[in-house]
């Protein structure tokens, strides 16, 4: 593909991929219509810290509880993530106006006052849902331009005095509902759920449970004093909701939450970032077909004169290119596992510029990954069975456990052992073991057997055959400048696939560890075509140098110096701990860098086999276009 064509092709696909509303990837749930006094019952969510990245459970403090606690059905994304959604005390009459309604009055212990002290020091957030709408909070800019919106409403704050610092929890909800309603009817349906959070001391004559009464809720008292956070002491917890008219329509009601960041930087950076990456992809790709015509026009020109001059350049490892490399079973597998990867993430990213992977599908995205990545064990066998067929191997079956079983146990062990820290902190974060066998059911009773049936049926097609002939005796590779060290080109190798995705990475990593929506999957997408282009060019680009140095040690070289890229994407995990997160438990570094290693691991897998399958390509190519006797 030229240039132009791919430069065509990418603005079509931001023009189909990045609607003006954004409610084009929302279909999540259908729309609710509620008539006037129609029951609405809040539900709460996990307590969340971007401090500790650690979620508890909303009830694991001493909040108002229901008679009867119901969890609402989750799927296994949202078990994944550490999502708790339960009911709450917290009722609404559909536009009914109501002002310091009572929830409960608790008289926490020394333990709850610990616990409500530690959340408060660890900046936890409550985190509610009102018809799949979570709460926010409205606050504005430092540059006082633009009001935006924080996921969930703080626990408490602290405040530091000569006596020492004193602990202040928000117990007074005042909740704004904004609806909008049906011309035809009297329907109305919900399009924005916020929270303002107070800190009251209650004050009141006489307790009564049945019918409690405040005097702090009187409209007239502008100044309240504020609820300390003291062990054996009572606290009121209260609440008002009022609801408001809006314009705003069904379809565009998670535009606010979509819109937390600022958009203009984040669009400037990755159109900027693009067409740098297809400027230079474009450069590369007329460089390298220009010299390679000459290259070939010169042998098979060559080749027709009668005083045939000796062989040079990449020619002359004609004999050695295809012979089969050191570890070559081991190869296999990672082609085959980077074949499963490379699927999985292509077909979800095809779900979410659909609109089914939105956020308001919460848990969807994750559910997606897991399953997608057991079926495509199809393929993962597959690919590793014909790329092992044509190193001549033999032994059919070790070579597909291994492909079933290597990267998979890798993973499950890394993440078993963050589970297991999780678990240690009490967090409701940790897997549950219902879960977990789940998750094993799937790897052994799903992935496994197609990786096998895959197998079987790469095995027994005929194997890939060679353009030219490979030689018995290997041909000593000479002396090589310290440019074209295997080390050093593998790591040049990994900088301009990295470079072709940091911009996204950035935002990517701000929406998992800093508690935002990541919603530009059109973008994701280009990015991700970029990638691929990237991560080919480069690989073909250095295997050619490699060739005409004559070292036809390439098989592995191709695959390490795409897949090197993951090495940079850790170190800037590294840095953006640095520079952009408060992290300061060991735990929770930990479970940072445990989970980012997972990640560089899974990139190194899949741009290494894209790099291998673009360099095979390339190889096969040139070798079949020239004369050989």
């Amino acid at each position: 593909m030229g240039s132009v064509e791919l430069i065509g092709t990418t603005v079509f696909l931001i023009l189909l991929a990045i609607p003006s509303s954004y409610a084009f990837y929302l279909p999540g749930v259908a729309p609710r219509d509620f008539q006037k006094d129609d029951e609405l019952q809040v539900k709460v969510n996990k307590l969340s810290s971007t401090k500790t990245q650690l979620p508890y459970d909303y009830y694991f403090l001493d909040y108002c509880r229901p008679s009867k606690i119901q969890n609402s059905n989750e799927n296994l994304g949202e078990v994944l993530r550490g999502d708790r959604i339960e009911n709450s005390v917290h009722t609404f009459k559909m536009r009914n106006d109501e002002t310091c309604k009572v929830a409960c009055r608790i008289k926490i212990n020394a333990e709850s006052a610990k616990k409500f002290k530690e959340k408060i020091d660890d900046d936890y957030r409550v985190n509610m849902i009102l018809d799949n709408l979570p709460v926010a909070v409205q606050r504005q800019r430092r540059d006082g331009n633009q009001l935006v919106y924080e996921h969930g409403f703080r626990v408490g704050y602290k405040t530091s005095y000569d006596t020492g610092d004193k602990y202040f929890i928000n117990n007074h909800l005042s909740f704004t509902v904004m609806y909008h309603k049906d011309v035809d009817s009297d329907d109305a349906r919900i399009v924005g759920f916020e929270v303002k959070p107070e800190s009251v001391k209650h004050e009141y004559k006489k307790w009564d449970d049945n019918n409690p009464k405040l005097v702090t809720c009187n409209p007239r008292i502008k100044l309240r004093s504020t609820q300390e956070v003291n062990p054996e002491k009572y606290i009121v917890f209260t609440y008002d909701v009022a609801f408001k008219e809006s314009e705003i329509k069904w379809a565009s009601r998670w535009d606010t939450y979509l819109l937390m960041n600022d958009d203009q930087i984040h669009w400037f950076s990755i159109i900027n970032s693009l067409m740098i990456v297809l400027f230079l992809s474009g450069m590369v790709a007329m460089i390298m077909m220009r010299t390679l015509y000459k290259d070939i026009a010169n042998y098979n020109q060559l080749e027709t004169q009668e005083e045939a001059q000796e062989e040079t350049g990449w020619k002359l490892v004609h004999g050695d290119i295809f012979r089969p490399p050191v570890n070559a079973s081991l190869l296999s597998v990672y082609v085959g596992t980077g074949v499963q990867f490379f699927g999985m993430t292509l077909v979800t990213m095809i779900f979410a510029l659909l609109g089914f992977l939105s956020p308001s599908n919460r848990g969807g995205l994750m559910t997606a990954m897991v399953l997608l990545w057991v079926f495509m064990g199809l393929f993962a066998g597959y690919s590793s069975a014909r790329l092992y067929k044509m190193f001549k191997g033999s032994d059919w079956k070790r070579n597909t456990l291994k492909t079933a079983f290597m990267f998979p146990a890798i993973l499950f062990s890394i993440f078993f052992f963050l589970n297991f820290l999780i678990w240690g902190e009490k967090s409701s974060g940790a897997v549950p073991f219902g879960t977990m066998f789940a998750l094993i059911f799937l790897w052994f009773g799903i992935s496994v057997p197609l990786v096998f049936v895959g197998s079987y049926l790469g095995f027994k097609k005929s194997a890939i055959e060679d353009p030219v002939k490979t030689n018995k005796i290997p041909r000593q590779i000479p002396d090589q400048a310290w440019y074209m060290k295997p080390a050093f080109s593998i790591l040049i190798g990994g900088i301009l696939p990295f470079g072709a995705v940091f911009i996204e990475l950035f935002f990517i990593l701000t929406s998992i560890w800093l508690n935002q929506f990541y919603y530009i999957f059109g973008f994701l997408f280009i990015v991700f075509v970029i990638l691929l282009i990237t991560c080919a060019e480069i690989t073909i680009v250095l295997c050619y140098f490699q060739l005409c140095s004559e070292d036809y040690h390439w098989w592995w070289r191709a695959y390490l110096t795409a897949g090197s890229s993951a090495l940079y994407l850790f170190f800037y995990s590294v840095f953006y701990f640095c520079t952009k997160l408060e992290i300061t438990k060991l735990v929770s570094g930990i479970l940072y860098f445990g989970y980012m290693l997972i990640v560089s691991y899974a990139f190194f897998v899949l741009t290494g086999t894209i790099g291998f399958y673009a360099c095979f390509w390339f190889v096969n190519k040139i070798y079949s276009s020239v004369k050989i006797d």
